[in-house]
């Protein structure tokens, strides 16, 4: 009988050990509240749980993360629902297989206290941007549901350098400037803005920050457990913010300062319940959107933009 029990364990002890699978996310930008769930889920070892190692980068160019994807040099990135049409159409092999943040964050910014009481008051104007193609098709939207057109306004790419160029009345307004962090930068500088909020002018909804894959190489099952951790991480943030702000900012120096405590908050109601969840009116009406304002030379079916990676 102990023979037996003996032989039982050494024959367990002796099975090979499933290695995890290795990860490269690749960021949008720097680490900030956007990426809440994605960094508390590496903390609370969320992705260890679904047998995932996850290299986490930021990138040097906000621009080359979907390009690293597309190249095979990363299995995941952070993205933007918005910029994901224009890429396909550039003949990108991407597809959104996941949703970060749910709701649009861009807005059109003013001075509060300044001559902008809506977006009417542009005409001859001068507005801020720092990603053409989009944001301008953006901010024409904005105009003609306010009696403008885009020729009413002068367009100057301000090189992310958004409130900073609106507080110094380099211009009088920015498109591009997130609701969550641009406004609250100005107001701890002692400077108050006002939002105009795209959705509420003429837009179509769509999700601010997603996940993109590389279309031919899609790993379903990595990529769901990837997402399952990261559903995990924005349960605990929505349930325990002050707890899962701890956690967050402990990860960074850079991190622990009024603005990102703020954004922290701020950001909480806009995080991706269902990180898998597909809506798929969303993205046909904002590529019908996008071929309207003549920015894509046809439309792509939503199967060729994006995928539900739990669905059958």
């Amino acid at each position: 009988m102990k023979l037996t029990t003996l032989t039982a364990v050494l024959s367990l002890t002796s099975l090979p050990v499933l290695a995890a699978d290795d990860v490269t996310l690749m960021l949008d930008w720097f680490v900030n509240p956007d990426h809440g769930p994605i960094i508390l889920a590496q903390e609370m070892g969320y992705f260890a749980e679904q047998d995932l190692n996850v290299e986490i980068i930021a990138p040097a160019d906000p621009s080359d993360p979907p390009k690293m994807v597309a190249a095979g040099k990363a299995d995941l990135a952070v993205s933007y629902q918005p910029q994901l049409h224009l890429q396909i159409h550039e003949g990108l092999p991407l597809r959104r297989v996941g949703t970060l943040v749910a709701t649009p964050l861009n807005c059109l910014l003013v001075l509060a206290d300044g001559p902008i009481k809506s977006p009417a008051d542009l005409a001859g104007k001068k507005v801020g941007f720092s990603v053409g193609g989009v944001e301008e098709a953006v901010l024409g939207t904005i105009l003609r549901h306010n009696g403008l057109t885009l020729d009413a306004v002068e367009v100057i790419n301000v090189n992310w350098s958004l409130s900073p160029s609106l507080m110094s009345g380099q211009v009088d307004a920015v498109i591009g400037a997130y609701r969550n962090f641009e406004l609250t930068q100005m107001e701890i500088e002692g400077v108050e803005g006002k939002c105009f909020f795209v959705e509420e002018h003429g837009l179509p909804a769509y999700d601010q920050l997603i996940y993109v894959a590389n279309a031919d190489t899609i790993d379903k099952d990595m990529i769901a457990r990837f997402l399952a951790a990261t559903e995990k991480a924005t349960q605990y943030i929505v349930n325990h913010p002050e707890e899962s702000w701890q956690v967050f900012s402990n990860t960074s120096a850079e991190l622990q300062d009024e603005l990102n405590a703020r954004a922290w908050i701020d950001t909480l109601p806009r995080f991706a319940l269902r990180p898998t969840a597909m809506d798929v009116g969303r993205y046909a009406a904002f590529e019908a959107f996008l071929h309207d304002a003549g920015l894509t030379p046809g439309i792509t079916p939503v199967s060729g933009i994006a995928i539900d990676v739990t669905a059958p």
